[in-house]
């Protein structure tokens, strides 16, 4: 059993992103289906899909490279771990990178960025900044 399977969804996405995979495979969990859900939307990664061919279902994602086949994603960063939650209000939401990389914020409506947190002023738990 996994006690942090949102760092360890992160961590897989980094070691596949530095030896070039076209893809990784993630146990499936609804947060992390919201999580790559939203990663694409922001242009993180190629594509998602859920395989439920076997007896657990997985996330399978297709990473994205730019044009001289470098990661698009620099780095990933867990913020609220389980033995220390992060928790923001949407005025204190933080920036990454000055608005180039996002934050990921568990809030009452689902997951979203930092950018639409603070646009719906709601604030909530820091999961991850992405950049």
């Amino acid at each position: 059993m996994n006690t942090d399977p949102i760092a360890d969804m992160l961590t897989r996405i980094r070691n596949a992103n530095m030896v070039s995979h076209e893809n990784v495979e993630i146990p499936a969990s609804k947060l992390k289906v919201e999580l790559a859900k939203l990663l694409k939307n922001e242009g993180f990664i190629a594509d998602y899909r859920i395989d439920d061919s076997s007896k657990f279902s997985k996330i399978v994602i297709t990473l994205k490279y730019d044009d001289s086949h470098k990661p698009v994603i620099t780095n990933l960063q867990r913020v609220s771990t389980p033995g220390l939650k992060t928790y923001s209000k949407s005025k204190n939401l933080p920036k990454v990178l000055g608005g180039m990389g996002v934050a990921v914020v568990s809030t009452s409506k689902g997951l979203m960025t930092d950018r639409k947190a603070r646009k719906e002023n709601l604030g909530g738990e820091i999961l991850c900044y992405v950049w």
